[in-house]
């Protein structure tokens, strides 16, 4: 009987140009280069995604391919869509290069040196409809040699597309993976390149790479942890398949030690990458130092990913056994919940706020995973395309204010915003509202969905705790429109750049979502409803 390898077409065509862009980066002139790569990166993310929706609504069967490896099911055709869908705008903010000349890249990796970096921070960098951009600046933190004339804007990094691309592959493969050492070999494909990603930042190098090494030290324990539960799984069911393990879990005379230990190690590794409490002490710091685009790539897609493969763990692999396991991830949940929202209070960064907010969020999220039924399945299914656009679309707003050394992200930069540029205020107001849960937005049918399937699964103690937290949270998400609507701008405080198009689109599309999926998000409830694993 063939294989069904059209199934894998999608990954197949993500991979596939990332590999032509790693030839477009040796052949291709530098003045031609960033626009083939734009071009490149979105033709091969929206073909991709025509494939996955093509096949979702066709009705074809679900399939398990490249010897049992990778299953395309309806579950994964919804990740997939979510995944590509996410990694547009992501791609667009990437690509822009009008908020900050030359883009967020550096151009030249090895351009570091703190004693610049101060200088070029106390540069003027005047802001306006033509995008950030600095009269005696060079863009990547370093003060230029002629402060009276006009440079032209520096070359864009564009190593990042091939990197993207390879990592939003990895992305894919995880969340469909099988068996547990596929499920590996994506986590370090998609991890790779966002480890060097992070560390990227045209302004505020030290920073950045302070961030990515941090990213990169605490992934590889993370890893370490997720195969040597793959090693004591296999020891207890001689196999790393999820339905041999689940077969093995159901009526196997080994000793459960192997299975629960191994479950726990696994659940170290999965945690880490979906920025849940207590696994999150990443989080902060990597959102915080990384160019604003890979935050909103990483904040979005990322935890489509790992929550994608952390579903497919519970309900294929452990859900026989889940009364023996679920008690303790309810204690995870409720950690990560408190977590995000008391350290969210605390924070006057923006970004880091909106790290916190992805924590609480996880713990969200692990309400509906804990259910294992098709209620939670779909909720949480909902809630990932929900979260990830609003934040997209929340992350692309926060670039667009900007001070002299490049974004202001303190709280205090963003008072009296709206008298600045209503139309951001007013954006940015939606899309926090919307993290808050309030209604006519995704996050309140997303939260109603989740909240409603733990109910059903005997979950009230977690619901409970999963409202007073989106209560306490809404205190941090509202503390930001105040500032921005009731108080004073200062004389000196920071400009608002008018987008590119590219960033433009990009808010706009996640602001629209989430306005859609909060008003009619029957279509996307549907889809989700209609997902199931194929074990």
């Amino acid at each position: 009987m063939g294989v069904d390898y059209g199934a894998l077409a999608p990954l197949f065509i993500i991979l596939g140009v990332a590999c032509v862009s790693v030839l477009v980066e040796a052949f291709v002139p530098l003045a031609q280069r960033a626009r083939v790569q734009l071009v490149l990166t979105l033709a091969a993310i929206a073909v991709a995604l025509v494939v996955v929706i093509v096949r979702a609504t066709s009705g074809v069967p679900a399939t398990i391919v490249l010897a049992g490896s990778l299953s395309v099911d309806s579950v994964s055709l919804f990740l997939w869509g979510t995944l590509l869908a996410l990694a547009i705008p992501s791609v667009l903010m990437i690509a822009d290069r009008s908020v900050e000349a030359g883009g967020a890249f550096v151009a030249d990796p090895e351009a570091l040196a703190e004693a610049q970096e101060r200088a070029g921070a106390r540069t003027p960098v005047t802001v306006g409809a033509g995008g950030a951009g600095g009269s005696g600046s060079d863009g990547a933190g370093r003060a230029g040699s002629s402060r009276g004339s006009a440079t032209p804007p520096p070359e864009m990094h564009t190593e990042v597309f091939p990197f993207v691309l390879f990592a939003l592959g990895g992305m894919l493969a995880f969340c469909a993976a099988n068996d547990l050492l596929t499920m590996f070999v994506a986590l370090e494909v998609l991890s790779l390149p966002l480890y060097l990603l992070c560390g990227l930042a045209r302004r505020r190098r030290v920073l950045s790479q302070e961030s990515a090494v941090k990213y990169f030290l605490l992934g590889a324990f993370a890893s370490a942890f997720f195969l040597y539960g793959v090693a004591l799984l296999y020891g207890y069911a001689g196999s790393v398949r999820l339905s041999d393990i689940a077969a093995a879990a159901a009526g196997s005379l080994r000793s459960d030690s192997l299975l629960y230990g191994g479950l726990a190690l696994l659940v170290v590794g999965l945690m880490f990458k979906a920025s849940v409490g207590p696994f999150h002490t990443w989080t902060p710091d990597v959102y915080q130092g990384a160019p604003t685009p890979v935050t909103a790539f990483m904040a979005a897609c990322t935890k489509v990913a790992a929550f994608g493969a952390i579903l497919r763990v519970f309900f294929v692999a452990f859900g026989p056994t889940a009364l023996e396991w679920r008690g303790v991830l309810w204690a995870v949940a409720i950690a990560s919940m408190v977590i995000g929202t008391v350290l969210g209070l605390t924070q006057t960064d923006l970004k880091r706020m909106v790290a916190y907010s992805s924590v609480a969020h996880a713990g969200f999220l692990l309400i509906g995973c804990l259910a294992i039924t098709p209620a939670g399945l779909s909720g949480t299914l909902f809630y990932l395309l929900a979260y990830g656009f609003t934040t997209i679309a929340i992350l692309g707003l926060i670039s667009l204010v900007r001070s002299g050394d490049g974004e202001a992200n303190h709280l205090s930069a963003y008072a009296g915003l709206a008298t600045r540029s209503p139309v951001v205020a007013a954006a940015l107001s939606f899309c926090l509202l919307a993290l808050a849960g309030v209604p006519l937005t995704s996050g309140f049918t997303a939260k109603f969905a989740v909240f409603s399937a733990g109910l059903g699964d005997g979950e009230a103690p977690l619901v409970i705790v999963g409202l007073v937290c989106s209560a306490i949270a809404a205190f941090f998400y509202l503390r930001v429109i105040v500032m921005m609507y009731f108080s004073p701008p200062a004389p000196d405080g920071p400009s608002v750049s008018l987008p590119g198009p590219l960033t433009t689109v990009s808010i706009t599309l996640g602001v629209v979502v989430t306005l859609l999926l909060g008003v009619v998000p029957t279509a996307a409830l549907d889809w989700a409803a209609a997902a199931r694993f194929l074990g």
